[in-house]
């Protein structure tokens, strides 16, 4: 593998941590491989890997977007990562509250639905 496939895969982990990590590269198939490839180059070693701003405020930008576009999904995934990055819910709620000015109100307010929901989940996991 390529300086940096590894380099992704370290901050891959590092973000969303290595139990999610593993369900993923278990689930990983031939058909499905070239792009986990590409995302964890493209997406985790030359964007999540460079150190310009923080994991907080990368974390926080990741979120703002998800929302805006819709990708709950992956809004709850990276939600959870806030956990590894630093960005409290209070980030997460300015990034919202953000939201709700540029991308529209019907998405802030679902993605807050979700962060609500994840919270009290990872609050749960914690006790």
């Amino acid at each position: 593998m390529s300086d940096r496939y590894s380099q992704g895969m370290a901050t891959r982990r590092r973000v969303l941590g290595d139990a999610h990590v593993d369900r993923a590269e278990a689930a990983k198939t031939p058909f499905d491989a070239p792009f986990q490839t590409l995302i964890t180059e493209s997406a985790w070693g030359a964007v999540w890997s460079r150190d310009t701003i923080t994991p907080r405020e990368r974390s926080m930008l990741t979120i703002a977007l998800l929302a805006g576009l819709g990708n709950d999904h992956e809004l709850a995934m990276h939600l959870r990562a806030t956990a590894n990055t630093g960005a409290t819910p209070e980030d997460v709620m300015e990034a919202l509250l953000h939201v709700a000015i540029y991308a529209g109100v019907p998405r802030a307010n679902h993605a807050i639905k979700i962060a609500k929901e994840t919270f009290a989940a990872m609050e749960a996991d914690r006790t």
